[in-house]
């Protein structure tokens, strides 16, 4: 039983317990398709838990130079690398810490792949392709809206693909079901099926939820055995990034007061949703708060803001069982994956600490934030 009372506020807590139980489904989904299986730091990249992280699950994806950097050094093994674009100054790193590099079009291949040639790495290059097809309503999170800037289109694309490309990426998913990767993969296999006997790799991106409670595993391990029986020369590759921190830990805060106005009552919290928990206002959705409910007429019903002069910096509305108190104890779930990663100091607001609640029911402290971690970030 985690106890509140010794975790600072505010503070993300991951739960090592559940962050083994979903690395050892995605192990156990990786082994049994046969396919590989690494982790995307875009959503996840609390490295100081990669040592557990490791114990499953060696590679990772990274979309930057120091995403790249991170993988080589806390992962321990180069990133498989894609960016919407690279730069001459950043290329020469991107070659140093990755295995595979993926290029947006075909322009930044002709530009940077001699370099890759040039360096003598063994480096396996490829293309994003946009199949067009997508189930994300989201279109925040839509890589293949129409005008995307996301990949190639098939009718961009040569009969025969260039010397040098080894394999294809796609991304389309976005907390998707194996259901929807069944269909993005015919449209794949429609636009783009006359080039996958001649590829060494197709890496079916991201958005694979395989740790939600109602996604069907089965589904999916049947699926890429299939996928793979008709094109075993094919390394099949997945690069969630949700499904390794996905309900793994909260985000713990307190109230600090509590305004009125017009008869709306908000809490107002020592985190704030712009900095802390930006998805909520960009996707958008409504978090968990424990022991909480939507609102109930008749019950205690509060919005819930944040501490930052944003006036949009609020969510709501919620109902307690009693009244709000200033110093109560507010405990968003589901808070791991797609906020550490996004948080930022707008307003001077300190990012929450880090801490892990270990298998033995102690809490270590990754990282507390001071004045300092703000200053320098504007220097």
């Amino acid at each position: 039983m985690i106890d509140l009372n010794k975790i600072p506020s505010p503070c993300y807590v991951m739960e090592e317990k559940l962050l083994r139980n979903n690395l050892s489904l995605i192990k156990h989904v990786k082994d049994q398709a046969g396919v590989n299986i690494i982790l995307a730091f875009k959503a996840f990249a609390l490295w100081k838990a990669f040592p557990i992280v490791r114990e499953y699950i060696p590679y990772s994806t990274a979309s930057s130079i120091y995403e790249a950097q991170l993988a080589f050094e806390e992962m321990g093994s180069p990133a498989h690398t894609y960016s919407p674009a690279y730069t001459e100054d950043d290329f020469p790193l991107i070659v140093k810490y990755s295995s595979h590099i993926t290029f947006n079009s075909l322009t930044q291949f002709e530009r940077f792949y001699p370099q890759v040639v040039s360096s003598g790495k063994n480096i396996s290059c490829g293309l994003r392709i946009n199949p067009e097809f997508s189930v994300v309503e989201t279109e925040l999170y839509n890589p293949t809206a129409p005008g995307s800037r996301m990949g190639i289109i098939s009718d961009l694309l040569p009969d025969t693909l260039p010397d040098g490309v080894e394999g294809l990426h796609f991304h389309t998913l976005c907390e998707s079901t194996s259901y929807d990767l069944e269909r993005t993969l015919a449209a794949v296999e429609k636009r783009f099926g006359k080039f996958l006997p001649h590829i060494q790799w197709l890496n079916m991106g991201g958005g694979h939820l395989m740790t939600r409670k109602d996604y069907d595993t089965k589904h999916l391990i049947n699926l890429l055995r299939s996928f793979k029986a008709k094109y075993p020369q094919l390394e099949i590759i997945l690069e969630p990034g949700s499904a390794f921190a996905w309900q793994t830990g909260f985000l713990l805060t307190t109230v600090v007061d509590i305004v009125e106005n017009h008869g709306i009552k908000t809490a107002i919290i020592d985190a704030s949703f712009t900095c802390h928990m930006p998805d909520c206002l960009e996707m958008p959705y409504k978090p968990a708060i424990r022991n909480a409910t939507d609102a109930v007429e008749g019950k205690p019903t509060y919005r819930i803001g944040g501490n930052s002069c944003l006036s949009g910096d609020f969510m709501g509305d919620w109902s307690f069982d009693k009244p709000l108190q200033v110093g109560d104890k507010l405990v968003f779930e589901d808070m791991i994956h797609y906020t550490i990663v996004k948080t930022n100091m707008f307003n001077g607001i300190k990012h929450p600490s880090l801490a892990l609640w270990n298998k033995e029911n102690e809490l270590i402290m990754y990282r507390k934030f001071e004045y300092g971690d703000y200053k320098n970030r504007m220097s």
